[in-house]
C-alpha cells in the first residue's frame, strides 16, 4: 500500500459534501494479496480474507491548522511532516512507506523533545499482526463509571474519567496499532460516550448548534493534558447498522475525526495529543439493525498508560528496549 495522500475532493483536509453517499464515486476497490482494498481520497478499508476489516485515516490535516509552516522531506522510506507553529514549536510526524504513524514528537521553541506516540515499538511477546488476544477485563467499578454518558455526568467526574487507571494491572506496552484494533486492550480504560451530538444518518458533520456540547470533553482534555503533556486520547467513531459496513467504517472514522479537529479548532485541545479511529457499527449500544441515533456517537478514551505499559507519566522508552520494571 502507498502511503496516503489529501488528494482530488479534499478541502482543507475535509471531503466535499459531508455524507457518505458522496464517497460511492470517488472510492477504489482493488485485491492485494488476498486482501481487499477500498481507496477514498483521505483513508483506505482494508478487509482481509478472513473477513476483519479496519479502516486507516490520515490525520495530517488536522495539525495544519494555526500553523506557521509546514515541511515534508522523505528519507529512507519514511516520510517526516513538521508543523511549525507561530510560537516556534514543531509537531513532528513520521510515517513509514505503507502510510502507517511510526512517530510524533513534539518539540518546544527550545528545541526540548517530547514523545506523544512511538508507534514503531513492538513488544517482544506481539505475536502476529495487530489483534491482541486477550479476555475481556474484569471490571470492579460500578458501570456508569466505566462507560461514561457525557450528557449526564458533571465535568468533574468527566475529568475524573480521563485520567483514571487502568480498570486492571496493564501487564506490558501495547503500540497504537494494537490498541486500535484490539478491544479488549482498549477495554482496559474507561471511557466516556458523547451521545450529545446527534450525527444525522450517512453524515459526519457536527452542526454548528451541536459543537458546544463538547465543551466540557474539551475542558476535561485540556486539563489533563496539561498536567501531563504525554496523554494520548483516542477518539472513536460509531455507527448505527443502517448501510453497508464499508460505508459504516469510512463514516464512523469520519466522525470521529470530525470531533477531534473540532475539540482543536473550538477549545484549543493541542491535535498531538488526540487520534482517532473509526469502528462502523460493530459495537452497538443500541441493538437494532434500524436507524439508531445512541449508535451514532463518540467515545473519549485515555489510552497513555497503555501506550506506556502502565507507566503513564514517563516517555516510552526507546524502540527495540524493555518497558521500565515495576
Amino acid at each position: 500500500m502507498t502511503p496516503l495522500a489529501i488528494g482530488a475532493g479534499v478541502v482543507a483536509g475535509a471531503v466535499v459534501g459531508a455524507t457518505i453517499a458522496n464517497m460511492h464515486s470517488q472510492r477504489r476497490e482493488t485485491i492485494e494479496g488476498g486482501r481487499t482494498i477500498y481507496t477514498e481520497p483521505d483513508r483506505i478499508i482494508i478487509r482481509d480474507p478472513s473477513g476483519q476489516q479496519y479502516v486507516r485515516g490520515n490525520d495530517l490535516y488536522r495539525f495544519r491548522y494555526g500553523a506557521r509552516d509546514i515541511q515534508t522531506e522523505t528519507v529512507g522510506g519514511e516520510t517526516r511532516t513538521v508543523v511549525i507553529r507561530p510560537d516556534g514549536s514543531r509537531i513532528i510526524t513520521v510515517v513509514g512507506n505503507d502510510g502507517r504513524l511510526l512517530r510524533r514528537i513534539r518539540r518546544d521553541e527550545r528545541g526540548r523533545e517530547v514523545i506523544i506516540i512511538d508507534n514503531s515499538y513492538r513488544d517482544p511477546r506481539a505475536v502476529g499482526g495487530f489483534y491482541v488476544d486477550l479476555p475481556p477485563p474484569v471490571v470492579n467499578m460500578p458501570y456508569d463509571r466505566y462507560i461514561v454518558s457525557a450528557d449526564e455526568a458533571t465535568p468533574e467526574v468527566i475529568y475524573d474519567t480521563m485520567v483514571a487507571p487502568p480498570v486492571q494491572r496493564i501487564d506490558r506496552r501495547y503500540s497504537l496499532d494494537e490498541i486500535r484494533y484490539s478491544p479488549n486492550v482498549r477495554m482496559q480504560m474507561p471511557s466516556i460516550d458523547v451521545n450529545s451530538i446527534n450525527f444525522a444518518t450517512g453524515s459526519w458533520e457536527i452542526p454548528p448548534d451541536q459543537a458546544a456540547k463538547l465543551q466540557a470533553i474539551a475542558d476535561g482534555l485540556n486539563r489533563a493534558i496539561q498536567a501531563n503533556p504525554r496523554e494520548v486520547f483516542l477518539i472513536e467513531g460509531h455507527t448505527d447498522r443502517v448501510g453497508s459496513d464499508i460505508d459504516n467504517l469510512s463514516l464512523s472514522d469520519r466522525r470521529a475525526e470530525s470531533a477531534a479537529t473540532l475539540l482543536t479548532q473550538q477549545f484549543g485541545v493541542p491535535a498531538e495529543n488526540l487520534t482517532s479511529q473509526g469502528y462502523g457499527e460493530q459495537y452497538p449500544k443500541e441493538q437494532t439493525d434500524g436507524p439508531s441515533e445512541i449508535n451514532r456517537r463518540v467515545t473519549v478514551r485515555r489510552i497513555t498508560p497503555l501506550l506506556n505499559g502502565g507507566q503513564a507519566a514517563l516517555p516510552p522508552p526507546p524502540p527495540g528496549t524493555a518497558p521500565p520494571r515495576r
